[in-house]
């Protein structure tokens, strides 16, 4: 047990200073790191966002605004499915929590019922066999007929939506630059966002709040804007104010031309000739292909760009636009034409989004909290050192160097892989120093009792090490267990906690077994002991 290869003993030996090294950058500021040439270290530890401020929102998506957006879209096919059979029908609306009408000819009312069936669909696309559906269809014998949307389809709809704003949302912030956002789900219908480092809160609330649905659209030329706001908007239009004050109405047709779905990419950038902020963008073959046409069939004709039901700009196609690009304009500053390249480029989110709970984190505070855990760490570590040293003597130095080694390996860890510490993070590596010295008990507790039972020195050391080593595994598993379920079913802070824990034991086990039994054994073999310092 004693008794290392010259190649063993070169590859701990190898491991332990490479691990002060890859743990020495997080010692420096970034800059410095900077500084320092390519082949040396340089990944520092991601701080969470309690130890460098930053951003924390709870966002809810909106179950009314999905509902209304469904009951706008069913009605819309009611109207196309209907018209296409040629069924005549009146009074189309949106009735509460139902699209209702009435079939006028009561010959048909059983052909509108099955055209009527036809628009409903599974409440979850993916369970097979599934008999729920996302409509209810109810057609009267006078013609009545209401489709109302079902409890399990609105489910269904609120599950796929928070996973696509999700899906939204991260895109959204990697394209902030940030690092390590933490973006979960919360419940039914809630999204946990957390940005650490992030410092300018509102700009990523106008990105998260904002839905960024895109959209062109022809003016409606049935009724005059000033008509249309006296009485109401004809069949198939409808108002929308511009974005730009003063506040200008315009009446859009309310079949858009294309939607923001089929673009490819969309840039921030400046016009050549007025150097106005713009915003370029690109659509994808199939977008530009539609937009070629529609711009074509309509040359002379105004269109309005639409985001968020607010005209950006609404100008005149003077020629075929066939490339499948364009750009953006509308007295747009810098930041905002980024901040709307970003919106375009992630996608739409499908419903609205409402901030919950908001709450920043400022740099001062994550400053007290990284002194704080430093002050913490420090103390625990000085009163380890000085408990070994004076318990064990020089078997204690040999642990204390093991201690050593082992904060360097968690510290050269959480660099490589890239993981977030946190202040419970912080209180896993604390814990970790009083549990690293733990093993070094066991086993010189262990060479003390062969001692006192006769045995010669390197007998004791021997036999110290290989029987603590059954008790120090099986302490160690229990506790990596724990904190494997910690991770799997905590969420933030707990999960901060469990990684730092985690690899706390495994480099424990490192250090206290394999390292401090090098050490010791490269001492009995240089000084050749009858008594133990222990």
């Amino acid at each position: 047990m004693l008794y290392f290869a010259p190649w063993k003993t070169a590859l701990i030996v190898a491991f332990a200073i490479l691990s002060v090294a890859f743990a020495l950058p997080n010692a420096f500021d970034e800059e410095t790191v900077e500084s320092w040439p390519d082949f040396l270290p340089q990944q520092q530890i991601v701080l969470g966002l309690d130890l460098q401020g930053g951003a924390h929102m709870l966002l809810q998506v909106e179950r009314e605004s999905l509902v209304a957006d469904r009951l706008e879209v069913l009605r819309d096919d009611v109207r196309t499915s209907l018209r296409d059979e040629r069924i005549g029908y009146t009074g189309l609306s949106v009735q509460s929590d139902a699209v209702q009408l009435r079939i006028r000819d009561l010959d048909r009312v059983s052909d509108a019922t099955t055209v009527l069936n036809g628009l409903a669909a599974p409440a979850d696309p993916l369970s097979f066999g599934a008999q729920d559906r996302d409509v209810e269809v109810d057609v009267a014998a006078d013609g009545l007929a209401r489709l109302t949307l079902t409890q399990e389809g609105v489910d269904a709809r609120l599950a796929q939506a928070v996973q696509q704003s999700i899906e939204v949302i991260r895109r959204r912030i990697d394209q902030l630059g940030t690092t390590e956002p933490t973006i979960q789900r919360e419940g039914q219908d809630r999204v946990l966002v957390q940005v650490p480092g992030l410092d300018d809160p509102q700009r990523l609330k106008d990105l998260l709040q904002q839905t960024a649905a895109l959209s062109f659209h022809l003016l409606c030329e049935d009724m005059s804007v000033d008509e249309a706001l006296r009485t109401r908007p004809p069949a198939g239009c409808y108002l929308a104010n511009s974005v730009d004050e003063p506040v200008q109405p315009y009446l859009l047709q309310t079949r858009a031309l294309i939607t923001g779905d089929q673009l490819a990419d969309a840039q921030p950038g400046f016009d050549q000739q007025t150097q106005e902020a713009i915003v370029s963008f690109r659509f994808n073959t199939s977008g530009a292909s539609t937009f070629g046409q529609a711009t074509t069939a309509n040359v002379g004709q105004p269109f309005a760009i639409v985001l968020d039901d607010e005209v950006i700009s609404a100008p005149v196609i003077r020629e075929p636009i066939l490339g499948g690009s364009g750009q953006i304009s509308g007295n747009f500053t810098p930041e905002l034409a980024n901040d709307l390249a970003i919106l375009l480029r992630a996608g739409a989110l499908p419903a609205d989004l409402t901030i919950v709970e908001e709450r920043t984190v400022g740099p001062g505070l994550g400053a007290d909290s990284i002194a704080a855990g430093e002050i913490a760490g420090l103390i625990g570590a000085v009163g380890v050192l000085v408990f070994m040293g004076l318990s064990y003597g020089l078997f204690g130095m040999f642990a204390n160097i093991a201690l050593f080694v082992n904060i360097s390996l968690i510290l050269a860890a959480l660099s490589v892989l890239g993981a977030t510490l946190t202040l419970p993070g912080i209180a896993g590596i604390v814990l970790t120093v009083g549990m690293a010295v733990d093993s070094n008990v066991l086993i010189f507790e262990r060479i003390r009792e062969e001692v006192r039972r006769g045995r010669k020195t390197i007998a004791a050391v021997d036999v110290g090490f290989r029987e603590a080593l059954r008790t120090i595994l099986d302490a160690n598993i229990t506790t990596l267990i724990a904190a494997v379920i910690l991770f799997q079913l905590g969420s933030g802070p707990v999960r901060g906690f469990a990684v730092t824990l985690a690899i706390g034991i495994v480099t424990t086990v490192f250090t206290a077994y394999t390292l401090t039994r090098l050490l010791v054994a490269l001492w009995v073999k240089t000084r050749r002991p009858t008594a133990l310092p222990i």
